[in-house]
């Protein structure tokens, strides 16, 4: 049976009352005596549990999207796009209220001959009857049909290949859709699985959706509302422009004017960013690897921290230099100030006034008198750098 990043102990699930040295050590030994996930294979197949689906059909579906979402429903050509794309839903404030994935389907692909042709959403499972609520909100009299699509329907797999010169072989038809993640180059392909459960037969291991998250944080991939915190995170500090999520050419859409304002007049200075966390007496790592063996027993681990912890500048007062997401083993996502804690010179600045090479940042969560604390550095992935160099220019 597959096994939950939530299943796992976490320090602040534990009492908040306060605890003497040699209990909050027996504490931790006890968070830390479930190994944390082995490092992703090669190359692996895993089911999302975590991501369901809603059908969206009907003659006004593609036109009723359009203004509600933040990529574009038309192709270039005018026509309705026919390829599957990430997008998001944001609120009247321009903050982020789902991540999702949209599939265009031709009738009788989203589960009922009679639906027509339409869409099917990707979300998070624990949104998806929120979100269903929210589209039927803006609904009004345009001809569109909702229907949550039932886990036993159809299922959200990932897979990926990273054994060089291969990748992941599977054609897509009438039983499944596959689509090749463009958030970040490398990260694998979704697939959709629309006859029921059965996974595709391929070549490649049956892995864990742990897998699927460890390797989304190594390419520093935020989903779903626990890292992409719903009505608080700003789609642009969420990365989703350079994970091709935003269209800024298209028509008005729901919470476009602070997205299209900041885009053209303001400065994104907080961007989500995979992290390391080390122990404080250790030397900062060189480069972003997962490690799944913390340590000492009572060693922590990056899924002990509460999110929103904030983050701040090791063995220093001042301003909070970012704020903590989620996290697994020794990695995972935070919200970090670009000019603090990177290299990264932002638009209309000489140089990264504050950032200095071998500055060090911390995590302190916990009462008072019982506090637990980690250092963390973060890192600018690749494919990051590459885009926001040619958003410069």
């Amino acid at each position: 049976m597959m096994r939950s990043l939530s299943r796992r102990p976490r320090l602040h699930d534990f009492s908040p009352n306060l605890v003497c040295r040699d209990c909050k050590l027996q504490r931790l030994r006890f968070a830390s005596s479930v190994s944390a996930p082995a490092r992703p294979p090669i190359s692996g197949l895993a089911a999302l549990s975590s991501r369901r689906l809603l059908s969206v059909t009907g003659p006004d579906a593609a036109k009723f999207l359009q203004g509600i979402i933040t990529a574009n429903v038309v192709s270039s050509k005018g026509e309705p796009r026919t390829g599957a794309f990430y997008t998001g839903f944001l609120n009247a404030t321009g903050r982020v209220l789902y991540d999702v994935f949209i599939y265009p389907v031709r009738g009788g692909s989203s589960g009922s001959a009679q639906e027509g042709d339409g869409f099917l959403v990707e979300v998070d499972a624990a949104q998806i009857n929120a979100l269903a609520k929210y589209i039927k909100r803006y609904k009004l009299r345009a001809r569109v049909a909702l229907r949550t699509i039932d886990s036993s329907e159809m299922t959200v797999w990932h897979a990926w290949n990273d054994t060089p010169g291969s990748r992941f072989d599977v054609t897509a038809d009438e039983s499944r859709i596959i689509f090749e993640d463009p958030r970040a180059p490398g990260l694998g392909c979704r697939v959709i699985q629309l006859a029921g459960q059965k996974p595709p037969e391929v070549d490649v291991d049956q892995a864990t959706e742990e897998a699927y998250t460890i390797r989304r944080y190594l390419h520093g991939v935020a989903e779903g509302q626990d890292e992409i915190l719903r009505e608080l995170a700003l789609p642009l500090e969420s990365n989703m422009e350079h994970m091709n999520g935003i269209d800024f050419h298209k028509g008005c859409y729901v919470g476009q004017e602070l997205t299209i304002r900041t885009k053209h007049r303001g400065v994104v200075r907080k961007r989500i960013l995979p992290c390391a966390i080390y122990e404080k007496d250790k030397a900062a790592p060189p480069s972003l690897h997962y490690e799944p063996e913390s340590g000492s027993p009572e060693a922590l681990t990056a899924d002990m921290i509460p999110t929103e912890t904030s983050i701040g500048r090791f063995g220093k007062r001042g301003r909070s230099a970012g704020k903590w997401l989620r996290g697994v083993g020794n990695i995972g996502l935070g919200l970090c100030r670009l000019e603090i804690m990177t290299d990264v010179v932002l638009p209309g600045e000489q140089a990264a006034a504050t950032f200095k090479d071998g500055d060090e940042f911390e995590l302190e969560w916990g009462e008072e008198d019982n506090k637990s604390s980690v250092k963390v550095k973060a890192f600018v992935p690749d494919w990051l750098r590459r885009s926001l160099d040619e958003q410069q220019r």
